[in-house]
Order: structure tokens, then sequence, then C-alpha cells
């Protein structure tokens, strides 16, 4: 579809949302939900991944969005520059906004098609650059700041981090932390349930649990050797069990690891889940062991289930979690200290219910999907001043148009 087809016959400000690639993650799944719950007759919404859209686009329950994607090849994107401004210029978006380093440079051909309003996010850091001392990383985003009217930062974590190495003025930095759908994650009544397809299903068991991306800097690995060190330490060990969601390069590392230690049979890897909350109102305890995070999706989603956490203090995860309180905070790459904190849950689960029921109530209070909507509704509206205002003066909106075509 032109990406065309749209300007002069609807009315809404667009708001076009650039990413690396549109695939199965907490980033997209934060842009996911950011358009799902938008109020519709305000914005219409465009996405363009700088490489790929994939099947994952069709999580978003709007017919009127589009997607394009430029199949960038790997390196500088300054090739992309002509066909980004073509594309902006086309779509005429009140809004460009660009998430994380690696869509950064979209900034320029944004500047360069006059859109006033250019936003930039950053969700949480990866294995390059795990506590942000990268120097490399701080000067490329020093070069693109003049581009960027206004950054979005997901922890006050990296709020700092822009306020400090990057030299970005507070006045431009707003701090809006992810938001959990507390309807849709919400506790088991009556205890754990059972998971679809989980071989372990004895109500004498006690299952401790991860979802994510299994690469590096998510470190599952660490949650295996903590796993077996649990069950080795405490006599019990043999009622735990471990599941751990998700696929990546770690899962055959993770895999060879548990058969090494003769404890496959206590693990279930089931690979990418669509049933993500039923599966964590399955667990006993939710682990978190990554080397680095922005403000975790699915920390939040353990939270609004009710389930105590483990998690490594680093990014945004302190923010969060309450150690003591909503679960327990204990330094990354450490496995004898995680597998204490499992084996903490394990052995009083009194406790675990007293933590998970503290971790339900923050994630109500302070990191509702409501809440996050009200804070980018009044960052864009802000941004938009009165052209949201002449937009909706100017009749109602035309939806029903929809596209996964592939621009360039």
């Amino acid at each position: 579809m032109d990406a065309r087809s749209h300007v002069g016959a609807d009315p809404r400000p667009c708001i076009a949302h650039v990413v690396y690639r549109f695939d199965t993650g907490g980033l997209e799944n934060g842009v996911v939900n950011l358009i799902n719950h938008l109020p519709g007759d305000s914005y219409r919404h465009a996405i363009v991944a700088l490489t790929e859209v994939t099947d994952f686009h069709q999580r978003i329950r709007r017919d009127d969005v589009q997607f394009f994607a430029l199949h960038k090849e790997p390196g500088h994107a300054i090739g992309l520059y002509p066909r980004l401004l073509r594309l902006f210029l086309a779509l005429k978006p009140a809004i460009v906004h660009t998430r994380n380093l690696a869509a950064l440079e979209a900034s320029v051909p944004a500047w360069f098609a006059g859109i006033p309003a250019r936003v930039h996010g950053e969700h949480g850091r990866d294995v390059g650059d795990l506590d942000g001392s990268n120097r490399k990383y701080r000067r490329i985003r020093r070069l693109y700041r003049p581009f960027v009217s206004r950054y979005v930062a997901l922890s006050r974590d990296l709020a700092d981090y822009l306020r400090g190495p990057i030299g970005v003025p507070s006045s431009r930095i707003s701090q809006i932390y992810n938001g959990v759908d507390t309807t849709r994650f919400a506790p088991a009544s009556g205890g754990r349930l059972p998971i679809a397809d989980c071989p372990f299903t004895g109500t004498d068991l006690w299952l401790v649990g991860t979802v994510g991306r299994m690469q590096q800097v998510k470190d599952q690995v660490t949650l295996a050797e903590a796993f077996v060190t649990a069950v080795r330490r405490n006599p019990a060990g043999a009622r735990m069990r471990l599941v751990m969601a998700g696929s990546g390069p770690l899962r055959d590392r993770v895999d060879a690891m548990l058969v090494a230690a003769g404890l496959r049979q206590q693990a279930w890897l089931p690979g990418d889940r669509a049933d993500v909350p039923a599966l964590l109102r399955g667990l006993d305890c939710f682990v978190l062991p990554s080397l680095a995070e922005g403000v975790s999706n699915t920390l939040l989603e353990a939270m609004a289930s009710g389930i105590p956490i483990v998690a490594t203090r680093v990014g945004g995860n302190p923010e969060l979690v309450e150690d003591g309180v909503t679960g327990r905070l204990l330094p990354p790459a450490d496995p004898d200290s995680m597998a204490a904190a499992i084996l903490g849950y394990f052995d009083d689960p009194g406790m675990g219910r007293q933590h998970g029921l503290a971790a339900r109530q923050a994630a109500v209070q302070r990191f509702s999907l409501d809440r996050m909507i009200r804070e980018y509704v009044s960052l864009y509206d802000a941004l938009l001043g009165g052209r949201k205002v002449a937009a909706a003066d100017a009749g109602p909106p035309k939806t029903g148009l929809h596209s996964t075509s592939r621009e360039g």
C-alpha cells in the first residue's frame, strides 16, 4: 500500500514508530501495548522496521496501522536515508518515535523531512554496553542529539544516563515506565494452576521459571546453574522443577548443562509461548537473571501475576522490585546468590505468598497500563499542540486500512 493512502483522507495525526526489527521482544511488546490502547480517534500509526516485520505484527489489534520493512543490511543506515526521507514525506507523520540505539539514526531523515516532533526512546542496554560505559555508543548518541527533540527514558537509570554522559537537558527528557495489563496478568485464584502441555502436573512439585529471549544479555545460563545448585543443596530438591520459556542461541547451551547435571528431566524448555499469562500463573517463583535491563515487561507481568520475584540488581530492576518486600535482588552472573534466593522461597512458601501479593499491589498501583497510556497521551498531546485539535475538527477518522507492505 502506498504510504500516501492515509494522507489527506484521515484527519488524525500520524505517529511513525521506528524500530530496528518488529519481532518478538520486550521493546516491541511495549509498542504493541501502546498502539492497542492509545485512543483510536486521536492518533493513527505506522510502524517502520529498518530490517524486517515478522508475524509478530498480528498482535496489533487495530486494522488501520501501516507496516513498512526496509530490509537494512548490516552497518550504518545512511544508505536508507533517501528511502526514509521519501517515506516520511509521503506519510507526513506529526511525530516520529525512534527506539533504542539501532533506530536512532532515523531521526536524521525525519529532521530533513521537516517533522517537528522527533522522539527517541531509550528502552535498555544490550550485551555490548551493560553499564552504559561504552564510549562509542556514547559518542553516537551525542552525535545524533541535535536531531532529537524529545527523549523518553523507561527508567530513572536511563534518564540519569541521558542527563549525564549524553548531555541531554532534563527539560528534554520524559521518564515513563512500561505498563502492564493487570487484568490480563493476574494471580491464579486458589493457588498455582497447571500449565498447558507442561509435564510437571504434580501438586507436590514446586516450579521456578523465567520467560524471555534466550540470548547472552538475558543470561539464562546463570539461572540453569542456580537451579542445579539449589536442587543439590536442598534435601527436598527432587520436588523442584525449572520452566524456561523462550528461544534463542543460549537454549542448546542450557539444555546441555542440564543434561550434564543429570537434571534434564526436572526442566521444561518449551520454546516460545503465546500463553504467557497462563504460564506465569503456573509458577511458584519467577526469576529474571539478566545482565542488563531497561524496564522489563516480563518482570512487570510476573509481578502483576502475584509471583515472588528473584531478579538481578541491574538497570531498572531495582526501581520495580523492592528487596525483601516484593522479591529479592542480587548481583548479576552470581549463581550461588541466585540459588540461595530461590531456596528462600522454596523453604518458606508463606514468605513467597506474602511477597507475591506485595508485587501484585505494586504492579497495580505504580505500573498499570492505564498509567502508561495516560503519560504517553500527555506527552504526544504536548508535542502536537494545536495540531491535534485542528485534526479533530476536520471530521471523523476513516478506518479499515491495513498493510504489511514492504517499502523499498
